[in-house]
């Protein structure tokens, strides 16, 4: 299936919102590329009834299935453990599948937060934190304000099952880091950029294009869906520098304290091969308080000094390691 046959298949083209070159945002606000948010006037395509399916896998799924909150698509069973209730269903009206948003073996997206591998005990600090109001985020209207409200529903019982989950999960890199001068021209859908079928192209300037490799394969929710993070030139050996070495003080070297390969150190979490976007969010959100919390605290000091270039640049060099 060629691309244009690809989007369209998924949404109509008068569906599409098309992202601006540079997005606008005030000098002192959250950078709009990293945050980009599902416009009102969104509408994706009708289901048109015919079961969808994705490489190397048996499975198939109508497309109301595919939107449907409780439902966590499972298309690869045999590279996984049987979903936990709350991750596979959740629980009606308030907590949906776990594995709806971050996918039936926790890669999740730009969009969100890989779980896989991350230790029990940090997803369950991370939930409470959610549920105390204690974990926000500079731009409302995304799925943190999901994670708010499920969290707060969610009991005790069934956070554990999904931290002991999800943790037990061996993560995978996903996201390759293409540095150039040019990337794909966007539009957004569920919180998250997918390059115009047509192949166009333009100046990337201060920022990182992070989009879908096979837009169809992520929609469908396929947990082998992979990602290609364009960055501008010379970011991922300025992000080492800063990963390594703190960047002649600029901030502490990340290998401290997640670990000289970078993949954790007993609560502390794996910081390898996460989402561009991802680690962006999270590095403003710290600095700007929208995140607290006992670990949140103890990155305070680590962004202080820490500039949007600075933060582009490590998310850039992360997503480059294996996790």
């Amino acid at each position: 299936m060629n691309r244009i046959r690809l989007a369209t298949a998924i949404l109509p083209l008068s569906a599409m919102v098309f992202a601006p070159p540079f997005p606008a945002r005030a000098a002192d606000g959250p950078p709009e590329w990293a945050y980009q948010i599902t416009p009102a006037n969104f509408k994706a395509a009708p289901d048109d009834g015919v079961p969808r399916h994705v490489p190397n896998s048996s499975a198939a799924y109508t497309v109301t299935q595919l939107r449907d909150r409780f439902i966590a698509p499972v298309w690869h069973p045999e590279e996984h453990p049987s979903l936990p209730p709350i991750v596979a269903q959740g629980r009606k009206p308030d907590v949906f599948a776990c594995g709806f948003c971050h996918r039936a073996d926790g890669p999740g997206g730009p969009e969100n937060s890989a779980l896989a591998g991350l230790p029990a005990a940090y997803i369950v600090q991370q939930m409470n934190d959610y549920k105390s109001g204690a974990r926000r985020t500079a731009v409302p209207k995304r799925n943190v304000d999901l994670m708010i409200g499920l969290a707060k529903a969610a009991t005790d019982e069934e956070i554990a099952a999904a931290a002991t989950y999800f943790s037990a999960l061996k993560p995978r890199q996903h996201t390759r880091v293409v540095e150039t001068d040019t990337a794909p021209k966007t539009f957004v859908m569920a919180n998250h950029y997918a390059a115009l079928p047509s192949g166009e192209k333009e100046a990337i300037g201060p920022r990182i294009v992070e989009v879908p490799e096979v837009l169809e394969q992520f929609v469908n929710r396929d947990t082998h869906a992979r990602f290609v993070a364009y960055a501008p030139v010379g970011s991922v050996a300025r992000g080492e520098a800063l990963v390594k070495t703190g960047g002649a003080g600029k901030t502490l070297a990340c290998v401290t304290c997640h670990g000289p390969d970078l993949k954790g150190v007993g609560m502390i979490p794996s910081i390898a091969g996460r989402s561009t976007n991802y680690v962006v969010r999270q590095l403003y959100d710290i600095k700007h308080g929208y995140r607290a919390g006992p670990f949140a605290g103890l990155m305070k000091d680590v962004v202080v000094k820490l500039q949007e270039e600075d933060m582009l640049a490590i998310a850039a060099y992360l997503a480059t390691q294996a996790p």
